[in-house]
């Protein structure tokens, strides 16, 4: 098996490469991979060491090859797969060999960071894609720059929780330090304690039954929503509802709306399930179709308007009562995701689009995981009485959920007033992180750019003006050991907001004030500049 100590050649490279002065370390690390890639000094299916023992070598920080990585696979050149490794997947005749021959690299040189040149079991090969449907081809490749950088996030989410060293600012991470675990373990073991096996089958009835009425009367009471429990179907989680919605209720090639910028797993979802999407800008009262949008007649309309993911504005009034009187009229059904609920930290809450529903068209669906934990996979989807029977059996069906004994302790947990008390402690914290993340970024304003005002949700958004690149700016960022995401990669089509995600979950709140003024220093070199 050849190998090639690829920190020992990389240093090499960078020594012998004329570089711009000014150029960052992770831009040059970026080339110099990049241009092996191409070259093909590294064929696809190589496998790249980890960005740790990387960085060790080279002498840099971590970030410095996190963000080296990261341009890559937004770029198309590597892919990350969870739990394997980061591999090359641009295509090249394999002439490695005769590259090699000629290059000062000894193959019986030994390091302990060695690039394997053979193509690993579980890359993707060429003609493993020849067996895909269209669909199975859409469903495991990444066709944008949005769905790749997202699927590094997820990887290095999970790498970083892994060793416990998750970036402050990192959107999407919840902080389960506060986590009853002790309480929940109770729980569990009261389950196991009593056999019942009833819970060790699939779930063939939409779910545990005293969750989904435990469900529904928390809905009924803390979001307006306007259901009984048999309304009620558990799944596990977000992305799951959405593909049963997509499944049950669209053809292939129907078009569905979806909010621009907005939330990219559930484009994917839709995508998957062979739907045709056409993004619908958002304002400062949510989803705001315009004459053009009215002339495609979508069959779902995906929203999030009790917070809009990602830029928090609350759907008005009057954007909810005519996006229901559009629906009916044109036979659309309306996806409801209410996907951060319980983090509203000023005023009153905010009512659901379901309950102002008249006709049956909206499908209200969220999710435990934030609340929870995110390896609880546990949602839940309430359906429109007339589609009660037939979600059903699709879930049952096409799914088969299953983790009954766990959402029994769920129902324990909500009965018990567990819940109610862990959401009053979260939004303690969570909203002392929020505040002092706004005061500490409240000079930004002086370069111009617009920290949200938004009082819900975990992340805050920082507008930029159009000319700004906020990709550099998360890179920035990234220097200096923080990570934040770039708004440009939520939207669709030709309008591209600029701006920064920055969540504060996650954050220790002792160490926001410092965080948030290095943030704030970087984003005000940025703008100057």
């Amino acid at each position: 098996m050849k190998q090639l100590v690829l920190s020992e050649w990389l240093l090499t490279q960078l020594n012998q490469s004329n570089f711009p002065a000014r150029m960052p370390n992770h831009r040059r690390i970026y080339e110099v991979i990049r241009r092996a890639i191409t070259s093909q000094v590294l064929p696809a299916g190589a496998r790249l060491p980890s960005t740790r023992r990387l960085a060790e070598d080279l002498t840099v920080s971590r970030n410095t090859v996190l963000a080296a990585f990261e341009q890559l696979l937004d770029e198309g050149y590597v892919a990350s797969q969870t739990g394997s490794g980061t591999y090359v997947t641009y295509n090249q005749h394999d002439n490695f060999s005769k590259d090699i021959a000629g290059s000062n690299t000894s193959d019986n040189i030994t390091d302990k960071v060695l690039l394997d040149l053979n193509v690993s079991n579980t890359s993707i090969k060429p003609e493993d894609s020849l067996q895909l449907s269209k669909r199975g081809l859409a469903a495991c490749a990444s066709t944008s720059r949005q769905n790749q950088s997202a699927k590094q996030n997820d990887s290095d989410r999970v790498n970083s929780r892994i060793h416990n060293e998750v970036q402050p600012f990192t959107p999407g991470e919840d902080d389960y330090a506060g986590f009853p675990y002790a309480l929940w373990r109770r729980l569990l073991n009261r389950q196991w304690r009593t056999p019942n096996p009833a819970l060790l089958d699939s779930s063939h009835d939409g779910g545990y039954l005293p969750l989904r009425k435990a469900i529904a009367d928390y809905l009924r009471v803390s979001r307006a929503v306007n259901l009984t429990f048999d309304q009620v179907l558990i799944t596990s989680g977000t992305q799951q509802s959405i593909d049963l919605c997509a499944r049950l209720l669209t053809d292939h090639n129907d078009c569905a709306w979806v909010e621009n910028p907005g939330y990219w797993a559930a484009r994917r979802v839709l995508e998957v399930n062979g739907l045709q999407l056409h993004p619908v800008d958002v304002d400062k009262e949510g989803l705001a179709p315009t004459t053009i949008d009215y002339r495609t007649t979508p069959r779902l309309i995906y929203t999030t308007p009790s917070h809009q993911y990602p830029k928090g504005m609350v759907m008005s009034y009057g954007r909810r009562r005519l996006l229901l009187d559009y629906a009916q009229n044109v036979g659309a059904w309306i996806i409801e995701d209410d996907y951060d609920s319980e983090f509203r930290f000023e005023g009153r809450p905010i009512s659901s689009l379901q309950g102002m529903d008249q006709n049956g068209r909206v499908l209200y669906l969220g999710t435990f995981s934030k609340v929870m934990y995110p390896g609880i996979r546990l949602g839940y989807l309430v359906v429109p009485p007339n589609l009660i029977e037939s979600f059903k059996h699709g879930l049952y069906e096409l799914q088969r959920p299953g983790q009954v004994v766990i959402q029994a302790a769920l129902a324990d947990f909500i009965e018990e007033g567990h819940f109610a008390s862990h959401i009053r402690r979260l939004r303690q914290i969570y909203g002392e992180r929020r505040r002092l993340l706004q005061a500490a970024l409240a000079s930004i304003a002086n370069v111009g750019a617009r920290l949200s005002t938004v009082d819900s949700g975990l992340h805050l958004v920082v507008e930029f003006d159009q000319a700004c690149d906020d990709v550099r700016v998360t890179e920035m960022a990234s220097e200096h050991g923080l990570r934040v995401y770039p708004l440009s990669h939520y939207c669709m089509g030709e309008k591209c907001e600029k701006g920064l995600i920055i969540g504060y979950a996650y954050a220790a709140t002792e160490h926001i004030t410092q965080y948030g003024g290095k943030l704030a220093e970087v984003i005000q070199e940025a703008l100057r500049n």
